[in-house]
C-alpha cells in the first residue's frame, strides 16, 4: 500500500486526498482532513514494527500530519537505543537480565572434559567478578570456575562429581540478589511443613488390634529353631568388618598418573644404574656464597640448580639420553628442557624448565621456585607442564635413601636424587666422614646402552663433586 501511495504522489495527486480517499473507502463517514491525519498516525503505528520502514515513511509529505512525523522521529530515537540495549544483554543474561550463568572455562587443547571436584561457595553467598566459586579437576591441572559478575549465587546447576565440558553451566548468579530473596520464603514453608507434628500415637495403636485379628492362624505357630552358625576353623583368617573400610573414588589426576606410569612400565625396557656423589664441594660452595647470592638475585642458592647444570652438561656429552624413539625412528632433540617432579597434596606434577642450557644458577633457582609454588597452590597451567626432554626427581627432600624412578613418557631417562647422609669414606688413604648422596638413572634400554648410561651418570658425579669443571668445560 505504501508503494502505491508513493506512485500516486509522484503523479501529482495530493497526499492528503489520497489518504483520505483510501481510508474513506474503509471507514465511511470520516472527514478527509481527519482521515489524512489519523491515517498517517495509524500507518506510523503499524510501520513502527520496523525502524527502516518508519524512516522511509517519515519522508512522505502528508499535510496535516507534521506533528505525527515529529513524534515518529522521537519514537525512533527512543526505541532504537532500547532495542540495541536489549540485544546486547541477551548474550550475557538469562530471563529478565538479572541472572547470569557461570560456565566451565576453556581448559586447554588437550583437555576435553573434567570432573567438578568441589564448590568453594554456597548458594546465597555474595561473590565478586572473577572470584572462584568451584574447581574442575582434569587429568593434569585443577581449573577454577569464576563468577562472571558481582552478585549472589542463586543456585548450582551442576553437581559435585559430574563430568563437565567447556561451556557447561555450573551456577546461576543473581546480580541484584532478588532471585535468592524470592527463593527464601519457599524454603521456609518447606521447613515448616517438615516440622509439623506427626499424627497422635493413639490412632496408630487403634490399628494394631485389627492387624492381630486379621492375622492368619498359620502365623501363630511357633517357628523352628534356626541352626547354629558354623564354627570357624583355625585356618580361616578373621577379616576386619567392612564398616572399618572406606572406599574413595580416585581423582582424575591420580588416575592419569597411574595410567602413564603403568604405560611406561609396559612400553619401555627399564633399567637403572646407580652411583654415589660426594657433596662436600657443592655444599661448601653454597655455604660460602649463599648470603651474597640472596642479596644479589633475591633467591636462595639450593642444590637443584647445581644438579640441573650438571645434567645439562651430561646431556651435552651424551645426546642419546636426550633422544626418544618414535616408531622406527630416533628423534634427537637439539634443546634441553628439564622437567622437575613436584609432589603435591593432589598428586604428582612435572613442570618444565625451558632451555635450561641457556640459564645460569640464579635463573634456574627462580624458575624452579616459581613453578613449585604454582604447583602447590594449584595454579600451574598446562603449558608449563607440557614437553620436557629429561626429568629430575628429588626424593631426598622426603628422606629417601635409594630408589628406582620410573621414566616420564615420552622421555627416555630420568635422574633420581636422594637424601644426603654422612658416611665414612676413604680419602687419601684415610677414613673420613663425608656427606654422600646416592643418584640413580633409569633409562630405556631399547635406545640407551649401559655404556652411555654409566658415562652420563659419571659426568653428573664429576661436575657435582667439582663445580669448577663447568667454568673450564672439562
Amino acid at each position: 500500500m505504501l508503494g502505491a501511495l508513493r506512485r500516486k504522489v509522484a503523479t501529482g495527486r495530493s497526499s492528503a486526498s489520497i489518504l483520505g480517499k483510501s481510508l474513506q473507502a474503509i471507514r465511511p463517514g470520516v472527514s478527509a482532513s481527519r482521515v489524512s491525519s489519523n491515517a498517517g498516525k495509524e500507518m506510523l503505528s503499524v510501520q513502527l514494527r520496523g525502524i527502516a520502514h518508519v524512516r522511509s515513511f517519515s519522508h512522505l509529505g502528508l499535510p496535516g500530519c507534521s506533528a505525527g512525523l515529529i513524534k515518529t522521529r522521537d519514537t525512533i530515537c527512543i526505541i532504537q537505543p532500547e532495542a540495541i540495549m536489549q540485544t546486547s544483554c541477551r548474550a550475557f543474561s538469562s530471563g529478565d537480565g538479572d541472572l547470569v550463568d557461570a560456565v566451565v572455562p576453556f581448559m586447554g587443547e588437550s583437555i576435553s572434559d573434567g570432573t567438578l571436584a568441589t564448590f568453594l561457595k554456597k548458594p546465597g553467598d555474595r561473590v565478586k567478578a572473577d572470584e572462584p566459586i568451584a574447581q574442575i579437576e582434569t587429568d593434569k591441572v585443577t581449573i577454577d570456575v569464576v563468577s562472571p559478575q558481582d552478585g549472589v549465587i542463586q543456585e548450582y546447576v551442576a553437581k559435585e562429581g559430574e563430568t563437565v565440558e567447556p561451556g557447561t553451566r555450573v551456577a546461576v548468579i543473581s546480580k541484584s540478589a532478588e532471585g535468592v530473596a524470592a527463593a527464601a520464603p519457599t524454603e521456609m514453608k518447606s521447613e515448616k511443613a517438615a516440622s509439623e507434628p506427626s499424627p497422635p500415637a493413639e490412632a496408630v495403636k487403634e490399628d494394631k488390634p485389627k492387624a492381630k485379628v486379621e492375622a492368619s492362624p498359620a502365623a501363630a505357630k511357633p517357628k523352628a529353631p534356626s541352626p547354629p552358625p558354623p564354627k570357624r576353623t583355625a585356618s580361616e583368617p578373621v577379616l576386619p568388618p567392612k564398616e572399618r573400610e572406606r572406599r574413595v573414588p580416585m581423582t582424575r589426576l591420580r588416575k592419569r598418573v597411574a595410567t602413564r606410569l603403568k604405560d611406561s612400565q609396559n612400553t619401555f625396557a627399564l633399567l637403572t644404574t646407580f652411583n654415589e656423589v660426594d657433596m662436600t664441594n657443592l655444599m661448601k660452595l653454597r655455604s660460602d656464597y649463599k648470603d651474597a647470592f640472596v642479596e644479589k638475585h633475591g633467591v636462595k642458592l639450593g642444590f637443584m640448580s647445581g644438579f640441573v647444570k650438571a645434567t645439562v652438561s651430561a646431556l651435552q656429552h651424551q645426546p642419546i639420553v636426550n633422544a626418544v624413539i618414535d616408531g622406527d625412528d630416533i628423534i634427537y632433540r637439539d634443546y634441553i628442557d628439564i622437567s622437575i617432579a613436584v609432589g603435591t597434596s593432589k598428586g604428582l606434577v612435572v613442570p618444565v624448565v625451558r632451555d635450561a642450557d641457556k640459564m645460569n644458577f640464579a635463573e634456574i633457582e627462580k624458575t624452579i621456585n616459581n613453578l613449585a609454588k604454582k604447583a602447590n597452590d594449584g595454579t600451574i597451567s598446562i603449558d608449563e607442564m607440557a614437553g620436557g626432554s629429561f626429568t629430575i626427581s628429588n626424593g631426598g627432600v622426603y628422606g629417601s635413601l635409594l630408589s628406582t624412578p620410573i621414566i616420564n613418557p615420552p622421555q627416555s631417562a630420568i635422574l633420581g636424587m636422594h637424601s644426603i647422609v654422612s658416611r665414612p669414606m676413604v680419602v687419601g688413604g684415610t677414613v673420613v666422614p663425608r656427606p654422600m648422596m646416592y643418584i640413580a638413572l633409569t633409562y630405556d634400554h631399547r635406545l640407551i646402552d649401559g655404556r652411555e648410561a654409566v658415562f652420563f651418570l659419571r659426568r653428573i658425579k664429576d661436575v657435582v663433586e667439582d663445580p669448577r669443571r663447568l667454568l673450564l668445560d672439562v
